[in-house]
């Protein structure tokens, strides 16, 4: 099982956000690979830790992951930090350390010194309408996506401007004595390289449209509006940068018979006046098929029938909710003088009058029930 993030920066459940960027950088400095040369523990704990504070730190990613767990950034080529490499995490969370490495920014990796900045190219976000039994039983979409790729032919060339580091350095001389900065390089971008030769379809950056068909595995359970991530899919970076990600929208289509309430689902089941009092067995809808269920004579209009396990199953790995049948007498509006005879002298019939035992709730009962 993944670990708990909140466990990995050592915070609790309710920290605050000052407290969770105090703990991350805090492991990050101990675990950090210029302190801690060739040592695959410390630098596997480094990645664990900007992976925790990338979801802890975005109030989205935090809000959904409270909800849903790390599932809700599970799925195709890794949802949510999951793929975090490197540098991803020195491009992201860099500004976090000050000076702590070598003036101003992150230094290589046990080598000191300035390091290139990554970049990284720009996320793509597309929407994924799914049926409700997609939504229950978990499915896997090929999707087709336009995204920029570095064209074939394109070279690039060191930036004059940086000599490849990304970033100038300037100095400036204050009453406290000469003061170092580094800022990104504006010829390049930060990329450290410039474009030498490109193709003639390829736009300013050496990049061109390609549509490319992306498999995406949406676990069972997800809800409207959750956000996924395919990482890696998005547009390319020039140069040696790395790609950027595809954003996942989930669009939940409705159902025409059930309708979903979290984990459990809601049936609208009407029968007939005979029915309700001969009883009778009806066929009904659930997201992995249709079932016959029983209804026992004398059954009342308002009841509900709780099929347990029927519903959706829980993102966390909670089970499944439960499928709600809710039974409506239907009462007939019009009828034929026989009929009418009949009822008329039903009329004072015991049979026909109202006594109501303790085991039929009324309605704010049931209400209550549905919820617990």
């Amino acid at each position: 099982m993944k670990e708990d993030y909140y466990d990995i920066l050592g915070v609790s459940k309710g920290a605050s956000d000052a407290e969770i960027k105090k703990a991350y950088r805090k492991m990050a400095l101990k675990y950090h690979p210029d302190k801690n040369p060739d040592d695959k523990e410390a630098e596997e704990k480094f990645k664990k830790a900007a992976e925790a504070y990338e979801v802890l730190s975005n109030p989205d990613k935090k809000a959904r992951y409270d909800q849903f767990g790390h599932q809700a950034f599970e799925g195709g080529g890794g949802f949510g930090g999951g793929g975090m490499n490197m540098d991803d995490i020195f491009s992201q969370f860099g500004d976090i350390f000050g000076g702590a490495f070598g003036g101003g920014g992150f230094s290589g990796f046990g080598g000191g010194g300035s390091r290139q900045r990554m970049v990284k190219g720009s996320n793509l976000r597309i929407r994924v309408k799914l049926s409700l039994e997609e939504v229950a039983n978990g499915v896997e979409k090929k999707i087709k996506v336009k995204r920029k790729i570095q064209a074939p032919g394109t070279t690039y060339k060191t930036c004059t401007t940086c000599n490849g580091a990304g970033q100038v350095m300037r100095v400036t001389n204050t009453i406290l004595g000469r003061m170092q900065t580094a800022t990104t390089c504006q010829t390049c971008g930060g990329a450290g390289q410039i474009i030498d030769k490109k193709p003639s379809d390829a736009d300013a950056q050496g990049l061109k449209v390609s549509e490319e068909t992306v498999s995406v595995k949406i676990p069972a359970g997800v809800v409207d509006g959750m956000q996924l991530k395919v990482t890696g899919k998005g547009n390319d970076a020039p140069g040696n940068g790395i790609a950027g990600d595809l954003l996942v929208v989930i669009s939940e289509e409705e159902h025409p018979t059930l309708k979903r309430e979290g984990d459990n689902l809601h049936y609208d089941m009407y029968v007939s006046l005979p029915d309700a009092v001969l009883g009778t067995s009806k066929e009904i809808d659930t997201v992995t098929g249709k079932v016959r269920i029983k209804i026992d004579a004398g059954v009342q209009s308002g009841k509900i029938l709780r099929l347990r396990g029927k519903g959706i199953p829980s993102i966390n790995g909670y089970g499944k909710g439960d499928l709600l049948v809710h039974v409506n007498v239907w009462t007939p509006k019009t009828l034929n003088k026989k009929q009418k005879e009949f009822f008329e002298n039903m009329r004072d019939d015991e049979h026909f009058e109202p006594k109501p035992e303790s085991s039929d709730k009324s309605f704010f009962e049931k209400v209550k029930d549905m919820f617990s």
